[in-house]
């Protein structure tokens, strides 16, 4: 537990301490002695290298803030240290100077105070960082206080080619600055050494654990070395951030530093203003607002990357000279706006909480919050972007109807008197009162007024990004995109096939059978013809389109040989004409036509397999085997029939019937039946009739019936009856 140092004077009375509630050691090192409690003034006095003193001289620093007097001390003698401070009081150099004190570099050992044993390429010193936009404000600030010892300090982040970290590692490194994904990434893949680190430094320790990289802190701090020193600076220490420093620090000591005249939460030299404001109406007053008087560089914060697009691009359309920093964003484009930023170029930066933590730069008047802030941590890091250094801002914060909740939470938490906003709108004369606004300020910046370069002054810088997204997902910055060469090679076209034949016209192997039958008529042009490709699934194994005509050649040539068909119609033609042959005087009915076309249907389908067989045999070791279907059947036998039926008709004139033993009873019992009854009249056959003769027909004639009958089909067996009474009949 660290003590209020209580120095005596001369005359043995205890002097107060000049800044409340700052925490001293008891016992602090020689190098920093107090001179009869008076606080040391310079970064001479508190005893750092000459070297790195002079290059904070050389920009401007000789006087320390509270919180770099109370904690250089400390941690100059090694001591973990927990440090305090509001945002804007110097937290960077606060754990910066200590560290760049304990790295050995080569001006050390010129210098006597290092032997060259101690020199090492890996690195030294560690600082872990939530953002990759703070990563770059410690790297810039670390380089300008070891420029003149010439301390080599590198900045590892996401959104970056690998190539040139790892690079810079392999030459040599004394202090690391990155974020936890990346560091863990390069360790991970034995490009970064961690043990030789001394140091370690965890900066916006509460924002890490708000984002969730608590896990990933907790790897690297198993990848160092066991005796080592360890820092947590942030502006807010929540109970987790202790429980953090409980686990991995060894008797810390916790330094929080305020200026007398500086009480609350808040930096005492920002003004803060809070409205009560309408969501259609925001943009209007943010215009105004931004043509105050005095107004400098501002910054304006929203709460989602959507929001934070859509209001750059509405204010640039008004005239303004606007940047965005928002998640959507590659790494290079936030850097371009980040750099017009600090270089003029862009006077209004719109962004999201990404760079809430650390952005230091030097001009910011106005912080505008155009969404209210999660909680008051946000809304304290926010704010403090400015009023830094001792500088004063103006802090304007807009909260919509439904945002008033959680701004009284916010203002309850760190006790500002804004708990009920005042309504505003763009025309409420209080809102030009209070920020200075010129009267008859509309919501366009004037043509005289625009004298930025804008962001498209600022040149996009080629990082080799490999991730995050907008223009630089896949390369970094558009010059990548046209360096890239171009496709030179012209892209496959692939064709459609139907069982490994080309889709364009030429009959597929499925329509073989088809042309077989075809064939039989005489139709092979027609089946050579276009024709449309049935919707079917594509088979494993592709046929090669040479085998395929090969296939439909051999079935072809089968059909033309085949002596099979010529012999099933002529078997056929004569069971076409037994029904009528039996009773030539009679009218043929419907059951007669139909048992006739169902023979000749019969004997057609067997000619038209056994053809059908040796070309399907051919085909079968080239195509793969198709599944029969109803349809296919259907289609297939109708062919076969219409090809019977056409053959029997050509030959059913001129072929002589043959003589058989039911024709010749039937014409000698037609002969008798006239001479009997020559005037008896024609009477029609009917169910009834042909029942009464089935009963009376003996059942000695069926053997004979029978022998007649070329082949046995169910409707012959119906007919059956009938026939045998009939020609008991005629007899």
């Amino acid at each position: 537990m660290a003590v209020v140092p209580r120095p005596s004077g001369p005359s043995g009375r205890h002097r107060t301490n000049p800044y409340e509630g700052a925490v001293r050691p008891p016992s602090p090192p020689p190098t920093a002695s107090h001179r009869r409690g008076k606080i040391l003034s310079t970064f001479r006095e508190l005893g750092i290298f000459p070297e790195t003193a002079e290059a904070l001289e050389a920009v401007g620093i000789i006087s320390p803030f509270p919180i770099q007097e109370l904690t250089l001390p400390v941690a100059l003698s090694g001591n973990d240290v927990i440090g305090q401070a509001k945002t804007g009081t110097g937290k960077t150099l606060g754990f910066g100077l200590p560290l760049l004190e304990r790295v050995t570099v080569p001006a050390d050992v010129e210098a006597g105070r290092a032997t060259p044993e101690q020199l090492t390429d890996a690195p030294q010193a560690l600082v872990v960082v939530p953002t990759r936009e703070l990563c770059q404000q410690v790297t810039n600030d670390l380089l300008t206080a070891g420029k003149v010892r010439n301390v080599r300090v590198l900045a590892i982040y996401g959104g970056r080619a690998y190539e040139p970290q790892v690079e810079a590692l392999k030459k040599g490194v004394d202090v690391v600055v990155g974020t936890p994904g990346r560091l863990l990434d390069l360790a991970g893949q034995k490009k970064l050494s961690l043990s030789q680190v001394r140091t370690l430094v965890l900066d916006e320790a509460d924002e890490m654990l708000d984002l969730g990289f608590l896990p990933d802190v907790e790897k690297i701090i198993q990848l160092l070395p066991a005796k080592r020193q360890t820092m947590l600076f942030s502006a807010t220490m929540p109970g987790q951030v202790i429980s953090l420093a409980r686990r991995y620090m060894s008797q810390p000591t916790h330094i929080r530093a305020t200026a007398p005249d500086d009480e609350g939460a808040t930096v005492a030299n920002i003004t803060q203003h809070v409205f009560r404001a309408h969501s259609m109406d925001k943009p209007e007053m943010v215009a105004r607002i931004l043509q105050a008087q005095g107004r400098g560089l501002a910054m304006l914060f929203c709460r989602t990357k959507r929001t934070a697009a859509d209001i750059a691009d509405q204010l640039a359309r008004r005239g303004f000279a606007s940047g965005a920093v928002h998640g959507d964003l590659g790494q290079g484009a936030r850097e371009q706006a980040l750099r017009a930023f600090r270089n003029g170029k862009v006077d209004v930066l719109v962004c999201t909480d990404v760079a809430a933590r650390g952005i230091d730069v030097e001009g910011v008047t106005h912080v505008i919050n155009y969404q209210s802030p999660e909680d008051e941590k946000t809304y304290l890091h926010r704010i403090g972007r400015t009023g830094r250094a001792g500088a004063k801002g103006t802090a304007v914060t807009l909260v919509d109807w439904d945002d008033i909740p959680r701004w009284k939470l916010i203002n309850k938490a760190l006790e500002l008197p804004f708990d009920e906003p005042e309504e505003t709108y763009s025309t409420s004369p209080h809102l030009y009162e209070q920020l200075d606004i010129p009267e008859g300020t509309k919501g366009i910046l004037p043509r005289a007024e625009r004298t930025r370069a804008g962001l498209a002054a600022e040149e996009v810088e080629d990082l080799g990004e490999t991730g995050g997204r907008g223009r630089g997902r896949r390369g970094g910055s558009p010059a990548a995109e046209e360096e890239r060469p171009r496709r030179t090679r012209t892209p496959r076209q692939r064709r459609r096939t139907r069982g490994g034949a080309p889709v364009d016209g030429t009959a597929a192997p499925e329509a073989q059978a088809g042309e077989a039958a075809d064939a039989a008529e005489g139709t092979e042009a027609a089946a050579a013809g276009p024709r449309t490709p049935r919707r079917r699934r594509r088979p494993r194994g592709a046929v090669a389109a040479p085998a395929a005509a090969e296939a439909r050649e051999t079935a072809a040539a089968a059909v033309a040989e085949a002596p099979a068909v010529t012999a099933a119609v002529e078997t056929a033609a004569p069971a076409a004409e037994e029904a009528p042959a039996a009773a030539p005087r009679r009218r043929r009915t419907r059951s007669a036509a139909k048992a006739a076309v169902d023979t000749v249907s019969e004997a057609a389908t067997a000619a038209v397999e056994t053809v059908r067989e040796p070309a399907a045999d051919t085909a079968a070791e080239d195509r793969p085997k198709r599944t029969r279907t109803r349809k296919t059947a259907a289609v297939k036998a109708e062919a076969a029939v219409d090809t019977a039926e056409g053959t029997a008709a050509e030959e059913e004139a001129p072929a002589k019937p043959k003589r058989t033993r039911k024709t010749a009873a039937a014409k000698a019992a037609e002969a008798g039946a006239a001479e009997e009854a020559p005037a008896k009249p024609k009477r029609t056959r009917t169910r009834k009739t042909a029942a009464a003769k089935a009963e009376a027909a003996p059942a000695t004639d069926a053997p004979e019936a029978a022998e007649a009958k070329p082949k046995r089909t169910r409707k012959r067996a119906a007919a059956k009856p009938a026939e045998t009474a009939e020609a008991t009949s005629a007899s």
